[in-house]
């Protein structure tokens, strides 16, 4: 049974056609994703379903200006509700973040405060020596209780708290009023009061932003099992993976209908984009033929004929043309390193840092490698930028310590942007980035990002969040780092810009097989990444570790990705408190240093303090270490060459130089790992 129709909607923005002939349904209990692009008019079209609404009272539906429909019909079943999850949260500013999440059981408390009154009445002699009187009062008695228990009965309470504490808002903040919670706050408020109200459907708008992934995960579960029908805006692909079982594509005003979740999506999308490009590549190719013909009969004896073929073609161009499918038109992505770091990229030993008297992390020893990825998740708030920023020495670590290697480059995207001067325009901020230093490249670079026109000499304060993020990301990309921060990138990206960024991030980090041996040669300079971020399918997709905070003052470094991680969470979840003990007595115990003439601590540092590596300087010695793994490196390229393993010789030699360079690198690395501590 379908309890949405949308057909044939159309609707447009001055001369924008937004939307152009809508076609959409949704059945009971069928949970459905829309999207597409930023600005292509995805809330537009929630905001006129919402709009026919039977649960949007005047005051929301004053909020919904001018977002009929030009032409078409959005038809509700009969007796249908739907709860809309919108930007412009309608919250009362003076009413605790706890009362407002009751709120959604207004009806419900109605309900009670009858029956309260009622059950006094029934006590009064007027009403208790009167047996006509008597007997209405207990029947509507039993109607109200009826209807309190299919309402949801005395366990509201339960069910608020255990909402509100879901979507990450603890009972240290229910006493708050709505006017003084952060925006996230009340985004996240906003949610659990429509989540309560469990309508036939649920109309939900980027419902993620400002959740953690522990906040993900619960609404995921939520609507997993939210019997009733959803239809969902979301760039979380990670959620509409496991949520939906269709999604509707917005492309160009129609909408392109995909059987299964995200993956199926992706896959069809794939193939769908595919025919479209050769379909256009083929026609493209018979225009092509045909102006050539025209071009060179213009002005012949067969003149006549040309005139007749351009009048034909250009009415085959006006009736048939194909448009290029939308993946030509993405940003284009390429952070490939100019340099090579050195094979120690961050080293951090015993880093504590404490806020307040409060510890954020204690004790955490990180190693970093070129080429590693390292992701960092955790809930909001509990000291995953200000980790990072130990790392990278921008801020100093209660104690403990923290160094880069040598030759490191770090490209860092914060997420608040606050390093941004929002005066300056697109082009004015890239022009900073680009080698020449000319407008014309600047503009080049911007053209690259999808900004069109007018679009360059926008301020970077008018921008979108989407916008802005394009903007930071052409700038780090021209740079060439040989470490990316990158935090919350995919903030404010549709899709396909997600994806995009997940493409070019996976070769970033992929050594660059070039079998060249010439001075300077950045062959194998693969980049490390460090990664904070929500977005759980480019986690899984692109790290390899985790830094894994539980906002209780603790961090852990866990190998493996985060569908591991995540495997490894529900297996230690279900295993009984008697098997975790028995597993932690089980790890072998640390052995005390046993005694000697010599302790091997003071044997090594007069050992380190003789050899050659401990005379260099710093800067002598982050040299010498890039040069030999440069080496290195050309050589592991070089003997993958055919023409090389072919030849004993070549290979035997330069086996001999691996062998040897190795041996040089071994106490190098060793006197800057000593230094570093």
């Amino acid at each position: 049974m379908a309890l949405l129709t949308v057909a044939n909607v159309s609707f447009a923005f001055g001369d924008r056609l937004v939307l152009d002939g809508v076609n959409l349904s949704l059945d009971a209990g069928q949970h459905v994703g829309l999207v597409g692009r930023n600005g292509c008019g995805k809330s537009t079209l929630l905001k006129m379903i919402a709009a026919q609404s039977f649960s949007v009272d005047e005051a929301a539906a004053a909020k919904l200006p001018g977002v009929k429909p030009d032409d078409g019909q959005i038809q509700l079943a009969r007796s249908a509700t739907a709860g809309y999850l919108h930007q412009d949260h309608d919250l009362q500013p003076d009413r605790t973040l706890r009362d407002e999440a009751g709120h959604a059981f207004a009806a419900l408390a109605k309900l009670h405060d009858e029956l309260n009154e009622l059950s006094h009445r029934m006590g009064e002699p007027a009403v208790y020596d009167n047996p006509d009187e008597l007997d209405r009062c207990m029947k509507r008695y039993a109607a109200l209780e009826e209807q309190i228990a299919s309402s949801g009965g005395y366990a509201v309470d339960h069910k608020i708290d255990e909402t509100l504490h879901g979507l990450g808002l603890d009972d240290a903040f229910f006493s708050v009023k709505c006017k003084d919670l952060s925006g996230g706050q009340r985004g996240r408020l906003a949610l659990a009061k429509l989540l309560l109200t469990e309508p036939d459907i649920l109309l939900l708008d980027e419902p993620t932003n400002h959740l953690d992934i522990a906040g993900r995960q619960w609404l995921e579960n939520f609507l997993r099992d939210f019997r009733g029908a959803v239809l969902i805006i979301s760039h979380d692909r990670w959620l509409l993976d496991r949520v939906v079982s269709k999604i509707y594509e917005l492309e160009e005003g129609s909408l392109v209908e995909y059987p299964g979740n995200y993956e199926a999506f992706r896959e069809l999308r794939r193939e769908r984009i595919e025919e479209q490009r050769r379909a256009f590549e083929k026609q493209q190719t018979k225009i092509k033929s045909e102006k050539q013909f025209i071009e060179k009969f213009r002005a012949g004896q067969r003149a006549k004929q040309a005139r007749g073929r351009e009048t034909k073609l250009a009415r085959y161009i006006r009736d048939h043309a194909i448009e290029p499918p939308m993946e030509l038109d993405a940003m284009k992505l390429d952070f490939s390193p100019k340099k090579r770091s050195g094979d120690n990229v961050i080293v951090a030993d015993g880093i504590t840092k404490e806020y307040e008297n409060k510890p954020l992390f204690r004790g955490l020893s990180v190693s970093l490698k070129r080429g590693e990825k390292l992701g960092v998740i955790g809930p909001n708030g509990a000291g995953k930028s200000t980790l990072v920023r130990c790392l990278l020495g921008e801020q100093t670590p209660t104690s403990g310590g923290a160094k880069l290697g040598a030759q490191v480059d770090v490209g860092h995207f914060k997420q608040t942007h606050e390093h941004l001067d929002l005066s300056k325009t697109v082009v004015e901020y890239l022009r900073s980035f680009v080698p020449s230093d000319t407008e014309q490249e600047a503009r080049d670079l911007a053209g690259a990002f999808l900004f069109r026109g007018d679009e360059q000499d926008k301020q970077l304060g008018v921008l979108s969040g989407g916008e802005r993020s394009r903007a930071v990301l052409a700038g780090l990309m021209c740079v060439g780092h040989n470490l990316l921060v990158l935090d919350e990138p995919t903030n404010h990206l549709d899709i396909p810009s997600a994806e995009r960024l997940e493409e070019a991030l996976r070769r970033y980090t992929t050594a660059s097989k070039k079998y060249s041996t010439a001075a300077g040669s950045n062959a194998g300079a693969e980049g490390t990444l460090i990664l904070i971020t929500h977005d759980r399918m480019l986690l899984d997709h692109l790290v390899d570790q985790l830094i894994v905070f539980d906002g209780q003052g603790r961090a852990e470094l866990f190998l493996g990705t985060y569908s591991e991680w995540l495997a490894a969470q529900t297996q230690e979840n279900q295993e009984t408190p008697a098997t975790q003990e028995k597993k932690r007595a089980s790890k072998p115990k640390a052995k005390p240093p046993t005694a000697s003439a010599e302790a091997p601590a003071d044997k090594n540092i007069r050992d380190r303090k003789s050899s050659p590596a401990a005379k260099l300087s710093q800067k002598r010695l982050e040299a010498r270490i890039a040069e030999i793994e440069e080496r290195l490196t050309e050589i592991d390229f070089s003997m993958n060459d055919p023409s090389v393993y072919t030849d004993g010789d070549k290979m035997k030699s330069l086996q001999d130089e691996r062998a040897a360079l190795r041996d040089q690198l071994e106490p190098l690395e060793t006197e800057w790992l000593t230094r570093s501590g």
